[in-house]
C-alpha cells in the first residue's frame, strides 16, 4: 500500500509541473550567438572548463538555462548571459543544441 501512494504522490507531483515548451531547433540556431564563445556552435567547450552540451537532454538544458536566469543557480556568466532570455529563447536553444547528434564510444 505505501509503494501505491508513494507512485501516486510521483504521479501527482509530476503532473503539475509545468512542462518544457518544445523548441525550435532552427530559432535556436540563429541564437546561439552568445553561446559560442565557450560552448561553440557545436556545443563542444571551447575550454576545459566549459562544459559539452550538444546532445543534452532538452529539458535538462532548458532546466539549468532557466535555474541561472532565476537565480536559483548561480555561475557569473551563465547568470549574466541567461538574465535576458525569454522562455522562448531558452526552448530553442535548448532544441538547437540537443538536437546535435553525439556519438559515444565506450572504451574498451
Amino acid at each position: 500500500m505505501r509503494a501505491f501512494f508513494a507512485l501516486f504522490g510521483a504521479v501527482l507531483l509530476a503532473s503539475t509541473l509545468p512542462a518544457a515548451a518544445a523548441g525550435d531547433p532552427a530559432l535556436g540556431r540563429e541564437k546561439v550567438v552568445k553561446c559560442t564563445q565557450c560552448h561553440g556552435r557545436d556545443g563542444i567547450g571551447k575550454l576545459p572548463i566549459f562544459p559539452n552540451i550538444a546532445g543534452q537532454k532538452e529539458d535538462y538544458l532548458v532546466a539549468q538555462l532557466r535555474a541561472f536566469r532565476d537565480g536559483s543557480r548561480e555561475n557569473q556568466m551563465m547568470s549574466f548571459i541567461a538574465k535576458d532570455l525569454s522562455d522562448e529563447d531558452i526552448a530553442n536553444l535548448a532544441a538547437y543544441y540537443a538536437s546535435i547528434k553525439v556519438e559515444v564510444t565506450p572504451p574498451e
